[in-house]
């Protein structure tokens, strides 16, 4: 019982969701329908602070990168809408704010600098 509360409480950690967007390349209309619907549902929710999408191109090691976007906890229940996947919080390093107010930035990353897409 004990090994099960652990991972339930990891699991509760982490509320950030992630989402692969794929091909850097082939992803600006992905990008721009997500940043669109993160919009309406931002301004319905009147702006918190802390409800972002976050977004890096990432390579893992292949040859082209593809477009990751990270959701902040605040922005959970879009994230789930989209079926994003639950992840640990992202390192703001290479971190691009895409959606939401500049502030998530000092919020949700205290010590990071900010970053614009």
């Amino acid at each position: 019982m004990k090994a099960t509360t652990t991972i339930k409480t990891r699991a509760s950690l982490s509320n950030w969701f992630s989402k692969n967007l794929g091909d850097a390349m082939l992803a600006s209309e992905a990008i721009a329908s997500l940043e669109n619907y993160f919009l309406t549902r931002y301004t319905d929710a009147k702006q918190p602070k802390d409800m972002a999408i976050f977004m890096r191109h990432e390579s893992e090691g292949r040859l082209h990168c593809e477009v990751k976007v990270y959701f902040s906890p605040a922005a959970a229940d879009i994230a789930k809408e989209l079926n994003a996947e639950p992840c640990q919080k992202p390192y703001p390093n290479g971190l691009s704010l895409l959606a939401g107010a500049e502030e998530a930035w000092q919020t949700l990353f205290p010590s990071a600098e900010p970053r614009l897409p």
